[in-house]
């Protein structure tokens, strides 16, 4: 085989591999009042279906990434894809809504293998001249996965039933496997031991920040559960950057901080998955719920918002190196805001479809001038040896974002508004989404102010800082 046709094949596995794991983040954002109905689910139950796998993907990226470089790439990569194709198949056949979330959780443990390792296999596959290209690529994938998870979930569930979401992923799984271990090419990364302890402080902590935010409005934010789960989280959360200091070798090395590229890159994409996945988890309930339209018809009206990454994404990805990633992130997310801030304003229960093309039209420009030229900012703030670390934990940052931005802005929906009418569904949708606006703005800052000269990192200290 040669060389240039391992690298279209490497290519084509890890995209559609990252186009697979990541679509399941939002997938169900347009099933989720079939599924409240037919499994009998809460408002917080739903919050879980989308919240327990983006935090077990979040939490174990790094862990994931680690496992790839001490036992090979290829090798984990492929027992990654096999464990998220089994749990797709357990989602599938979930009898309750505690199942569906069970599933949903080791679904996140795969993802959390395969997502890092796409990148970092691609980036090792592809000449260095054309790495800004593939990398944007691979970020306007991942995007579009995303964005389309709404439509793609409404096309299914309208078609034939919420479970078929999780069934398409089986037979893609399946055939992934084998192509993977045939045509990937085996590597490995700077010998290490696992940071188990790293693991379990990360884990619990967060766990607990997101149980007290869902659980805050059901049981009282002052409540002693509530209040036991915040402070305990945030306790712990602080001993896991304490542990990471310390110990000779984390997982997430606290020294990337240092880097004002990374830094404020991992900022800028905090802030835009809090904004985005918190708005499209109410959104996308908004046009069934309120205004009465299937599955599928409410997965189509998002579409002026979702169908930006597949034109702009390429075109960003080529321009990235040219004019300056950070500058195409920030104005990405300040379009976003601009175009949350637009639904907030307007939104209403009679409100015609008319009135919202056009915020979402603006969305979707921004949303893919954000995907396409982020990870190659990231990636090129750290030596080739650490970019699987360095992608695990801007893929982990950001998909923290997502899990607390559903469950901060479900938080706010719940206080302020609820299912009862359509009425009480916008007043709770209305600051909800503006809160989302907001965040998503401070994320363009973030992003403008980071640093615009380009550098190669020192052999001695590569993050240090500019």
């Amino acid at each position: 085989m040669t060389a240039k046709t391992r690298t279209l094949w490497t290519f084509a596995i890890t995209s559609l591999a990252l186009f697979m794991v990541t679509l399941d983040n939002l997938v169900v954002t347009t099933a989720l009042p079939v599924i409240r109905k037919d499994l009998h689910a809460t408002l917080q139950g739903l919050e879980w279906t989308v919240n327990a796998y983006t935090l077990t993907f979040a939490v174990l990226l790094l862990t994931g990434a680690a496992l790839g470089d001490r036992f090979g790439r290829r090798l984990l990569f492929t027992i990654g894809i096999g464990l998220f194709t089994a749990a797709s198949a357990g989602a599938a056949l979930a009898p309750s809504i505690g199942a569906l979330d069970a599933a949903r959780a080791i679904q996140g443990i795969g993802g959390a293998i395969v997502t890092p390792l796409t990148l970092t296999l691609l980036s090792a596959a592809v000449p260095a001249e054309r790495r800004g290209l593939a990398l944007g690529a691979w970020g306007g994938i991942g995007g579009l996965a995303v964005a389309i998870g709404p439509l793609v979930g409404g096309a299914v569930v309208s078609g034939l039933s919420w479970q078929w979401i999780f069934w398409l992923n089986v037979p893609l799984g399946l055939v992934l496997m084998p192509l993977a271990w045939r045509n990937l090419t085996e590597s490995r990364g700077p010998s290490r031991r696992l940071d188990l302890p790293g693991l379990g402080l990360a884990s619990a902590g967060l766990f607990g920040i997101v149980w007290g935010l869902v659980r805050g409005n059901p049981v009282g934010w002052g409540s002693t559960e509530v209040v036991t789960s915040l402070v305990a989280g945030a306790v712990v959360v602080a001993l896991f950057v304490l542990w990471e200091l310390r110990t000779a070798t984390p997982m997430l090395p606290m020294r990337f901080f240092r880097n004002r590229t990374f830094a404020l890159t991992n900022v800028s994409s905090l802030f835009m998955f809090f904004g985005m996945f918190g708005s499209i988890f109410l959104l996308a309930q908004f046009f069934q719920t309120v205004q009465g339209y299937s599955p599928l018809q409410a997965g189509l009206r998002i579409l002026p918002w979702t169908a930006m990454p597949i034109f702009v994404a390429p075109i960003a990805g080529a321009l990235s190196d040219r004019i300056g990633g950070h500058r195409l992130m920030g104005a990405g997310l300040a379009l976003q805001a601009i175009g949350l801030g637009w639904i907030a304003a307007i939104s209403s229960p009679t409100m015609p479809y008319s009135a919202i093309v056009a915020p979402f039209f603006i969305s979707g420009i921004g949303m893919a001038l954000f995907f396409a030229p982020v990870a190659n900012v990231v990636l090129s703030s750290v030596r080739p040896e650490e970019e699987g670390q360095a992608s695990g934990a801007n893929n982990a940052i950001r998909e923290l974002g997502g899990v607390f931005g559903v469950a901060v802005l479900a938080s706010v929906f719940s206080h302020y508004g609820g299912y009862t009418s359509g009425a009480a569904f916008v007043d709770g949708l209305t600051p909800a989404v503006w809160i989302g606006a907001a965040l998503v703005g401070f994320g363009s800052l973030a992003a403008l102010a980071i640093p615009s000269r380009r550098r190669e990192p020192s052999p001695e200290l590569a993050l240090d800082t500019p």
